[in-house]
């Protein structure tokens, strides 16, 4: 065949690709769409989309000097491919039709049927296409959160591999096990609002995998890194606590009471967090450190994510107090079994995200959400178990896969720079740029 031939060819072939999903039903909305929800989930999309480059920021000012324009270049990457796979296939394998359980069917393929009308599953009062994209960006920045455990060692080579397949082969899974209609975890019963299984303990468990296999850093990796810009740090973590409210409260998908409870909750505790962090911190070191106070607030936010939607604020008060205690004690177990989480994701959103759904089992109330459950404190028995077994779950998938991919992708390149590549910094070695002259 000739070259022009082959040309027209692949062209032919994409179009006839595209046809279905340009001819999909994406008319005007029927008249059941609200038009103060479909405000708040859109102004909810921005602000979760806002917290990838939040916490790029947040990652950035931790590292060395030479690897936080990286860092920034890395977070960027995963909102173009894990855009383009959400969109393509992402979207149905963890929203479409259920396949026993497990994986969502091909039927959402490049947005076919994915319209202007509302769902009649997910989102009954925004359009279906909305609700889409505000799944998208919570897709982004679950990926996006891996990276501070392989920080300023990893090839982009490896990270982009890395990147595709465990955003296909992991996270879509697991989102659909447990909000997919249909999905095994969602049947059982568990509950997870906003994202305490699918986002932070998926992330941060598959960030401690990764730095097990990675191996620590020849630079640092000793426990005692110095952060190269504070204020970078809390600049970043000040945009996540205000993403924060559009990643739970837009959870709600609508403008009514639960949006509002959420968003209440969140604030308070984030808030006891921070205090109980920085007592902590006091306490154990004679000081409250200011990348303490802001890490202490981002552990609280992590905690109240999957509750935000079934506790009160007395509920939030005690997450947001466990969350200051037990994230704190895994940062130090981290470093006494030293694992080189660069920037402590397991530590933070691993047991962060598991404290917060174990606790949704005890302080869940269906005077906040009828369409909850009670927890132990209220009564309920059954939500605890629930529970558990989706943490259970989460940690072994998420774990033992990503253990699995990570050594597959090394036998094809190399996962990591070498000792020299380190020293001289990713941002000039990856990048040929360097964030300060």
């Amino acid at each position: 065949m000739s070259g022009k031939g082959a040309r027209i060819a692949i062209i032919a072939a994409c179009v006839l690709f595209l046809v279905p999903a340009l001819a999909a039903p994406a008319a005007a909305a029927d008249g059941s769409i609200d038009k103060a929800d479909t405000t708040w989930v859109l102004v909810s999309t921005a602000l979760v989309f806002m917290m990838t480059p939040a916490v790029a920021l947040f990652y950035g000012g931790m590292l060395r000097k030479e690897s936080v324009l990286s860092m920034l270049g890395q977070s960027i990457i995963v909102i173009g491919i894990v855009t383009v796979i959400w969109v393509v296939i992402g979207y149905s394998l963890a929203f479409g039709p259920d396949m026993n359980g497990v994986i969502g069917g091909p039927d959402f393929v490049m947005l076919r049927s994915v319209g202007l009308t509302p769902s009649s599953v997910y989102a009954t009062s925004i359009p279906q296409l909305e609700f889409m994209m505000f799944q998208g960006v919570f897709a982004i920045v679950t990926v996006t959160l891996i990276l501070g455990a392989v920080a300023e060692r990893m090839r982009s080579k490896a990270l982009v591999a890395f990147i595709i397949i465990w955003s296909i082969l992991i996270y879509n899974p697991i989102a659909h096990w447990v909000w997919g209609n249909g999905g095994w975890i969602g049947k059982l019963g568990a509950l997870d609002f906003a994202g305490g299984t699918v986002v932070h303990i998926a992330s941060g468990v598959s960030a401690l995998a990764a730095a097990m296999v990675l191996g620590k850093r020849f630079t640092t990796g000793n426990g005692n890194e110095i952060p190269h810009n504070i204020p970078l740090v809390v600049l970043g973590g000040a945009l996540l606590w205000v993403g924060w409210f559009g990643f739970n409260g837009g959870s709600a998908l609508a403008a009514n009471g639960v949006a509002v409870n959420a968003f209440v909750v969140t604030q308070i505790a984030a808030a006891t967090a921070t205090v109980t962090w920085g007592t902590i911190s006091w306490l154990h070191l004679g000081r409250p450190g200011v990348l303490g106070l802001i890490t202490g607030g981002i552990a609280g936010l992590v905690a109240i994510t999957p509750a935000a939607g079934y506790v009160d604020s007395t509920g939030a008060i005690i997450i947001g107090l466990g969350a200051g205690i037990f994230c704190y004690l895994g940062i130090i177990v981290r470093r006494r079994i030293r694992v080189d989480d660069a920037l402590d994701v397991w530590g933070v959103h691993g047991i962060g995200g598991t404290w917060g759904a174990i606790a949704t089992g005890v302080f869940a109330t269906t005077a906040v959400n009828p369409a909850g459950k009670n927890g132990l404190l209220f009564g309920g028995t059954d939500l605890i178990v629930s529970q558990l077994i989706a943490v259970a779950a989460v940690w072994a998938f998420a774990f033992g896969a990503t253990f699995v991919l990570l050594k597959a992708i090394g036998k094809f390149t190399e996962l990591r720079m070498n000792k020299d590549e380190e020293r001289i910094g990713a941002d000039i070695i990856q990048h040929g740029e360097s964030a300060y002259s």
